[in-house]
């Protein structure tokens, strides 16, 4: 967050940084808390209802997706261990082979669920409802799932009604505040290069920026959050219209940061092929004042990335301004060209190692051009059964991975018969459009009987059928090897 935006606007800058009014989620969790509370005191659940107002604070999350998939998981898992203690209770009570039985199948079948952090949930339940044991076993396990509904569902209505939060501001400040540390960055390494250079100056600058990748990760993460907080969300509009830019500028700049270390490593190779003495002669003194100013217009250009990314201004006039930048940085990169223009059979080192360095350049001005540019589609929330659609997807891979054989019979089975029964339709059709003049019709003998020309096409399935059978039978019998003296089509025919 910009200093001078804070001074002139404390309380909008605020709301940005942290994407929701100070204490909205505490305000939420201590109301849904106490909502769930009465809801199952009047329900009356269990004697002391404790467990809905706990669920409702852990359901409680940052976005209304989060809560909806934490409210999902939870009775997911709750139900899952009361049902194998139900099952266990009402055999066995509780001893140390029957906990360990629960325990062992309680966690794995939370891995089967696949309900990560929820796994726990499924034998602590599962314990819970043993140590009752006897005849009141049904009566807690289904307390414990009546005041699990009752608080995953309050604590759902609770965050989808009151504000729900949209982290677009928080987002595109973790955006924007890359794009600025970049062009913080490549100022301070342009100032070492107007004021001299050595060996170990490169390798501090080739260290500190392996070091960028991880601001380009929570950056990453706060845009995830904020493609989140856009799913059944009334307030989602505004997130769908900034999504586009900020994911565009956030991948050009995880680019840049690649790009920034290629250069660093670039000149920092530079300098092992000149003796100690001479390392800080790596680079003409034209050539890095020219690579200083090129260091410079790319930072310029990186701050209007960085207003792209934030809103502070209208997008078309913050774009226009890196625009300006960028033909300012190709022709300052022409200039550094001309300078560290080497004949290749002189120094064959030089010469390549000043094209990696031009090349990296090159490839900085693109993608800060593409960290801006407009995005060809918009953008839609995923959809809440993407993911049990891939759930079914791998169970069906699983499936026809175990069962190839009696999956491939199937389906060459019905193809077989299918073709079969298609070819004797056709042929039935065209006899029945195209009959022979010649045959003469024959009286029928009474009502029911059929005409002969539907009688043949009857007949003509039936066949059809029949030949279908026999082609599966023959696929079942086993076939008898191979001859030894049998090598292909000319010894049948020998």
């Amino acid at each position: 967050m910009r200093l001078t935006t804070y001074l002139r606007h404390p309380w909008t800058a605020t709301l940005a940084r942290w994407g929701r009014i100070p204490g909205l989620r505490t305000a939420k969790v201590t109301l849904a808390a106490v909502l769930s509370y009465v809801a199952a005191d009047l329900l009356n659940t269990t004697a002391s209802p404790i467990l809905a107002p706990l669920t409702a604070i852990l359901v409680v999350q940052l976005t209304v997706y989060q809560t909806v998939a934490q409210g999902l998981q939870r009775v997911l898992s709750v139900l899952a261990g009361v049902l194998v203690a139900v099952g266990l209770a009402t055999v066995v009570g509780l001893s140390w082979w029957s906990l360990g039985a629960v325990v062992a199948v309680t966690l794995v079948l939370g891995q089967v669920l696949r309900l990560g952090p929820h796994t726990l949930e499924v034998p602590i339940s599962a314990m819970l409802v043993l140590a009752v044991g006897g005849a009141s076993a049904p009566e807690a396990a289904a307390g414990r799932v009546y005041e699990t509904l009752i608080g995953s569902a309050v604590g759902i209505a609770v965050n989808l009604a009151i504000v729900p939060p949209v982290h677009v501001g928080s987002a595109g400040s973790a955006v924007a505040g890359m794009a600025t540390r970049l062009g913080d960055f490549l100022r301070s390494l342009a100032t070492d290069l107007r004021a001299g250079w050595s060996r170990q100056a490169a390798q501090d600058w080739l260290t500190a920026a392996r070091g960028l990748s991880a601001s380009v990760l929570e950056a990453g993460h706060s845009l995830v959050r904020a493609e989140q907080s856009a799913v059944l969300n009334p307030r989602g509009g505004e997130v769908r219209t900034a999504q586009p830019r900020l994911r565009t500028a956030l991948t050009a700049i995880e680019y840049c940061t690649i790009v920034v270390r290629t250069l660093c490593r670039e000149v920092f190779d530079r300098t092992f092929y000149l003796p100690p003495d001479l390392e800080a002669e790596v680079y003409p003194s034209a050539a890095r004042l020219a690579l200083a100013d090129v260091l410079d217009v790319a930072a310029s250009a990186l701050d209007g990335v960085a207003a792209v990314a934030a809103g502070e201004e209208p997008v078309d006039i913050a774009r226009g301004r890196v625009a300006e930048r960028l033909d300012e940085l190709y022709q300052r990169r022409e200039q550094l060209g001309r300078l560290l223009l080497v004949d290749p059979h002189a120094d064959a080192a030089a010469w390549q190692q000043h094209g990696a360095l031009l090349t990296a350049v090159d490839r900085l001005r693109v993608e800060i051009e593409a960290a801006v540019r407009p995005a060809d589609q918009p953008w839609r929330p995923p959809s809440l059964t993407e993911g049990p659609r891939r759930a079914a997807r791998r169970v069906v891979g699983a499936a026809e991975q175990t069962l190839p054989l009696v999956t491939d019979r199937s389906r060459q089975a019905v193809r077989r018969i299918m073709d079969v029964a298609a070819e004797a339709a056709t042929d039935a059709a065209a006899h029945l459009a195209h009959p022979d003049p010649r045959a003469a019709r024959p009286h029928r003998r009474d009502a029911g009987a059929s005409p002969p020309d539907e009688q043949e096409a009857a007949d003509a399935a039936a066949a059809a059928l029949r030949a279908a059978a026999d082609a599966l039978a023959e696929d079942d019998e086993p076939r008898p090897p191979p001859r030894p003296d049998s090598t292909g089509p000319e010894a049948d025919r020998e």
